[in-house]
């Protein structure tokens, strides 16, 4: 575990779900420190996976679910078609430009998280063939799905990130608190 999730009040569940997510979406940003957009876009494996295009894949993941639970449409949709698209940059996109996609994506689930009435307030999964027939999952699931979706791809982006250069979790976790002034929450 390259980060510890400390847990400011253990009364604020809220709280300490979204650090965990935070604390994965860290993950997936540091393996992409130092790095040019043309690194970013490599793929060093036997993947199809880069890390741009997983950066690209999260933000618009965390953006569908949390629109999903407000019962309003992502900024992008995508469909089997265009499903692959999510996991690369088109040609006038930047990882910079995800980065702040994902960051506005990333106010906006904090903003939610925190309006709601309750953790066990649901909302209903979309017609599917992969989720049950009228299923309904709370904002707690919710939380946990994110942290699940980010903590996978953290692992692929460590891995990823390795290969291209040998710089592991660790190392680039003390990159990021040297450069933000050696706090350890980096």
């Amino acid at each position: 575990m390259p980060t510890l999730v400390v847990e400011k009040n253990v009364a604020d569940e809220r709280g300490t779900l979204l650090a965990f997510v935070e604390a994965q979406r860290g993950g997936l940003r540091r393996a992409l420190l130092g790095l040019t957009d043309e690194q970013a876009a490599q793929k060093p494996s036997a993947s199809e996976l880069s890390l741009s295009g997983l950066v690209k894949h999260v933000a618009e993941v965390e953006q569908i679910w949390v629109r999903m639970a407000q019962g309003r449409e992502p900024d992008t949709k995508r469909d089997q078609s265009t499903w692959g698209e999510a996991f690369r940059l088109a040609e006038d996109e930047t990882v910079a430009g995800v980065l702040a996609f994902w960051d506005r994506a990333t106010a906006e689930t904090e903003e939610f998280i925190r309006s709601v009435p309750s953790l066990e307030d649901t909302f209903p999964l979309p017609e599917a063939p992969w989720f049950p027939a009228d299923t309904r999952v709370s904002m707690r699931w919710l939380l946990l799905h994110l942290i699940e979706e980010f903590a996978r791809h953290a692992g692929h982006a460590d891995v990823i990130r390795e290969s291209l250069d040998g710089k592991t979790a660790f190392e680039l976790v003390a990159e990021a608190a040297q450069a933000s002034g050696g706090g350890h929450d980096a």
